[in-house]
């Protein structure tokens, strides 16, 4: 009976030594989204939207946002539409009414007048948007190397592909855009940039060693961007999304064949 004793404590010190296989750090595993995000130094409506699988229109609007889309650390932002709206806590509420307080009043000539010149250049800016819109059609490869694994709307790991490589190999912009995110504040991703493209389109490049386009650049399609990295990997790779209205696509639906 001790012999069996023994033998049992054994099995279980064991058991409890074994290793097991990290899950993927690619993208966070959310499977519930909370009501309420509270907002960290570095964020923005884009990384949080990112984040959590949004579109930032719908969290803008949700938490009546307007452009350039300001927010504060220690703000709670609702997550799901029909919640209370905006929450400031303590420093952030005093920040935001210092900044409220510094805009200057604008005059009622000059809203007309923006109007007025707007409903003028209506087509003109159809037009543009369609150019655009066009031109997304022709993304490019943001680096080289081969694709080892590839993208799935099941798996909450894979909503992009990983492209392998070497450390500091270069990391392209796939398509012109903006840059709206540049730092290393979401989870599982490393150093990463966000790119938007147009209003449905943005991109992402994440497990990168050096950031080389700050937040507010544009960026023109080829344009070196980052540096590859590992950061939280086994290997230098990036990690590469494309997101319509704030929804992972698979990226090898715009690359062109290789």
């Amino acid at each position: 009976m001790r012999k069996n004793y023994t033998f049992f404590l054994l099995l279980l010190l064991l058991s409890g030594c074994s290793t097991h296989s990290p899950a993927p750090i690619t993208e966070r595993n959310i499977t519930l989204t909370p009501r309420l995000h509270k907002v960290h130094k570095g964020e923005t409506v884009y990384s949080i939207a990112w984040m959590y699988g949004l579109d930032y229109r719908s969290l803008a609007k949700w938490n009546r946002i307007v452009r350039p889309y300001p927010i504060y650390p220690g703000q709670l932002l609702s997550l799901k539409p029909g919640r209370r709206s905006a929450i400031h806590t303590g420093k952030a509420l005093r920040r935001a009414k210092r900044t409220t307080a510094r805009r200057k009043p604008v005059k009622k000539k000059t809203i007309r007048k923006v109007h007025s010149k707007n409903r003028q250049n209506k087509a003109g800016k159809k037009a543009v948007r369609k150019k655009v819109q066009y031109k997304l059609k022709r993304w490019v490869w943001p680096t080289k190397g081969k694709v080892f694994r590839t993208f799935s709307r099941k798996d909450s790991g894979k909503k992009g592909i990983a492209i392998s490589g070497r450390m500091g190999q270069s990391i392209l912009a796939s398509a012109p855009g903006r840059v709206v995110y540049s730092g290393e504040g979401l989870l599982r991703y490393g150093k990463l940039i966000i790119i938007k493209h147009n209003s449905t389109y943005l991109s992402a490049y994440a497990h990168n060693s050096r950031l080389l386009v700050k937040e507010g650049q544009r960026v023109r399609q080829w344009q070196k961007i980052a540096e590859m990295g590992r950061s939280g990997t086994d290997r230098p790779m990036l990690h590469f999304e494309i997101r319509k209205n704030g929804k992972p696509v698979n990226p090898l639906y715009f690359l062109p064949k290789r």
